[in-house]
């Protein structure tokens, strides 16, 4: 820490008005490369790191170029020893700890110049041996000029901001249908694309796993149970009436509860994806929503499924699209999807395309993740999170895109 303090004094011998402080990011924080699970990460920060293939990550945003020190703090069994390097704006540093038992070690990587404002990764890589353990990682220490107006994530949850685009609707009374297209076009694992979302539910496609992909329909409970169904009364369930073939059908908890339903489909990368929900309202207190989805090979439309829902007798409103990341270990990489050529249709037949949408985010992109956009590109709108890309979309900022006005001619609509 002598290079920290000493950074200190220099700046104030030097005229600064205001003493620069230390800020320290969580090791909680950080993300592996090239394996986003080859270590482990908790609230005590990085452990199990044996592996020299994988680096250790963080990610920040430096709004003020120069001098920056750079140090990291962690835990090493006393007599133990580690040696790491620190990359920085195209710079490597390395240096050497020994262990203090049960104390932290601070391992000084000195002062990298900070050329330009915009994010810095900053790479933490073990030259141990591949077993030894490179030390417990507790935090990214950093001091010096470019500190001023940095911004960390400095929280322990690692996902991009979840990004949406509203349909504004409230012209329009007693929507039966919505039709919406989907183009993902940078699909990282754990990412669910939504389509149509509306105040009922949801309908999209969502990445799993490095072998399976889904297309997702689901329908909200009455009530307001956020984790377990099956504390959810009869009267406050929807019920399922009926499915594709080879749809899986249940139940779903922990955001609200309800009816989950999904197709495993291998949909791919870059390829435009069409959805369809429509609704039917058979009394004052029931709503039947259905979800169709459009086969790219077979060519036809297929049912996902069709549900009662209870104390709703409510036509499709709150009509939305967004993308999410929901496994935080990745949530360094950029997710990106276009929709686009929406359409919804009124009680009385008449079809109109909707060419206008507002941007929101969750509140993980209000203080923790910036890199979070809307906009329009080829005819489309996008929503685009993570990656640590330069600028942001504002809150509530609105879009338009050109008009189609090729409203399709083959939809799978209740009578």
């Amino acid at each position: 820490m002598k290079l920290f303090r000493l950074l200190a004094v220099l700046l104030l011998a030097g005229g600064t008005t205001q003493a620069q402080t230390e800020l320290r990011v969580p090791a909680f924080t950080a993300y592996f490369d090239p394996d986003v699970e080859g270590a482990q990460i908790s609230d005590g920060g990085v452990t199990g790191w044996d592996d020299p293939a994988i680096n250790v990550l963080w990610f920040g945003e430096i709004k003020t170029p120069g001098a920056l020190a750079c140090a990291v703090s962690l835990r090493l069994p006393a007599g133990a020893e580690t040696k790491l390097r620190l990359t920085v704006a195209g710079t490597a540093h390395e240096a050497i700890a020994k262990g203090a038992g049960n104390g932290t070690v601070t391992v000084d990587f000195g002062t990298f110049a900070i050329a330009a404002a915009g994010y810095q990764k900053f790479t933490l890589t073990s030259l141990n041996a591949a077993g030894k353990a490179a030390g417990e990682i507790e935090a990214l220490l950093l001091h010096g000029p470019a500190v001023s107006s940095a911004h960390f994530n400095l929280k322990s949850r690692r996902n991009t901001a979840s990004v949406h685009l509203a349909y504004p609707t409230k012209e329009f009374t007693n929507v039966n249908a919505f039709y919406c297209e989907v183009t993902a076009t940078e699909t990282p694992l754990w990412t669910y694309f939504e389509a149509a979302g509306w105040h009922r539910g949801y309908f999209g496609m969502q990445v799993n796993s490095p072998t399976e992909r889904r297309i997702i329909f689901s329908v909200w409970d009455s009530g307001k149970e956020a984790v377990s169904r099956s504390k959810v009364g009869q009267e406050d369930r929807v019920q399922l009436l009926a499915k594709g073939d080879g749809v899986n059908a249940g139940d779903f908890g922990n955001e609200g509860t309800g009816g989950h339903s999904h197709l495993v489909y291998d949909w791919k990368t870059g390829e435009r994806q069409r959805f369809l929900v429509t609704c039917q309202v058979p009394d004052a207190t029931h709503t039947i929503y259905t979800g169709y989805w459009f086969h790219p090979e077979q060519k036809k439309w297929l049912l996902i499924s069709r549900w009662k829902a209870p104390k709703d007798g409510a036509y499709l409103h709150g009509l939305y699209s967004f993308v999410e990341n929901f496994g935080g270990d990745n949530g360094l990489l950029h997710r990106q999807a276009d929709y686009g050529n929406q359409w919804l249709r009124t009680a009385d037949g008449m079809w109109h395309e909707v060419t206008t949408a507002s941007f929101s985010h969750d509140p993980t992109g209000r203080h923790d993740r910036f890199d979070r956009y809307m906009g329009v590109e080829h005819g489309d709108f996008f929503l685009s999170t993570g990656g640590f890309l330069p600028g942001f979309t504002q809150f509530g900022e609105k879009f338009t895109r050109p008009a189609t006005g090729k409203m399709p001619t083959d939809l799978p609509l209740p009578e």
